[in-house]
């Protein structure tokens, strides 16, 4: 890390307002490779790099949680080809990146159905999910076999269940039971929703988790992402009021922490 890097990363923690749990939504790997006569796959070898340097980014920013949206069910329809392509690097990343997860004191976790992934793949997912479980630096939450309609079906599902077995009262269904039923669990929701290659919408992620996520756009193409855009949504995001639902003036006023805490938890949102 260079020092102009080091100077971006202290001018962003002094303004303070970090996002805590930043989620990206990775798009533009095949217009990438297409654009330069390759073959799709190679766009997706080339994202590596990019997520590499991104999770770096984030743990030198102290940032808490990082969630990349890396497979959604709807990737099933692509060409197999492109399918195994991605397979294959979820496989070999998963255990190529293991020494530098540890050595960050990364903590790998994912959210999706992982019944479907590939048996090779998928053991050497929850071998790298195993080695770090107990690393309290950045959560790394990889979301593979995702897409938020099924995310919230799910967790209905359940719901419903534990409402027929007797063990929960239709009455006792409200934010917080719904969200510990989802994928994503005890995660706190995205604060910061980043989605790349120029398109402007949410494409089945998180549907439920990014009710009041603040979100950044840009048309850069993944595979060319880099840590100053990171920053640049970053900065994006410190610029910005969040009010869930209150004017400008209670969001400004001298309320006591532990009130304005209250009152936000009272209406089914955690305090950020």
């Amino acid at each position: 890390m260079n020092r102009q890097d080091t100077d971006i990363q202290e001018t962003l923690k002094a303004e303070g307002n970090l996002p805590r749990h930043v989620a990206i939504i990775m798009d533009g790997n095949g217009r990438w490779a297409q654009e330069r006569g390759l073959p799709r796959s190679n766009g997706h070898r080339a994202a590596r790099e990019v997520v590499r340097d991104v999770v770096r980014a984030c743990g030198e920013l102290e940032i808490d949680i990082l969630t990349l949206f890396a497979f959604g069910t709807e990737n099933w329809k692509r060409p197999w080809t492109e399918v195994l392509s991605l397979m294959q690097l979820l496989r070999n990343a998963s255990l190529e990146e293991l020494p530098e997860l540890q050595e960050k004191r990364v903590r790998l976790i994912s959210t999706g159905n992982m019944d479907r992934l590939p048996k090779q793949a998928r053991n050497a997912l929850m071998l790298a999910i195993s080695r770090t479980a107990g690393n309290t630096g950045l959560t790394l939450n990889l979301s593979l076999n995702y897409d938020g309609r099924s995310d919230i079906l799910q967790a209905v599902r359940k719901i419903a269940a534990e409402v027929e077995q007797g063990n929960l009262r239709s009455n006792q269904i409200g934010h917080d039971v719904f969200s510990r039923a989802l994928y994503t669990e005890n995660l706190p929701d995205p604060d910061l929703l980043i989605r790349t290659s120029g398109e402007v919408r949410l494409s089945n992620f998180m549907l439920w988790q990014c009710a009041y996520s603040e979100l950044w756009f840009t048309s850069v193409l993944w595979p060319d992402f880099r840590r100053e855009h990171l920053y640049e949504g970053v900065r994006s995001f410190q610029s910005r009021e969040r009010r869930f639902g209150q004017t400008s003036a209670q969001i400004r006023a001298d309320q006591p922490a532990d009130n304005r805490n209250r009152l936000l938890k009272n209406v089914g949102f955690s305090a950020v």
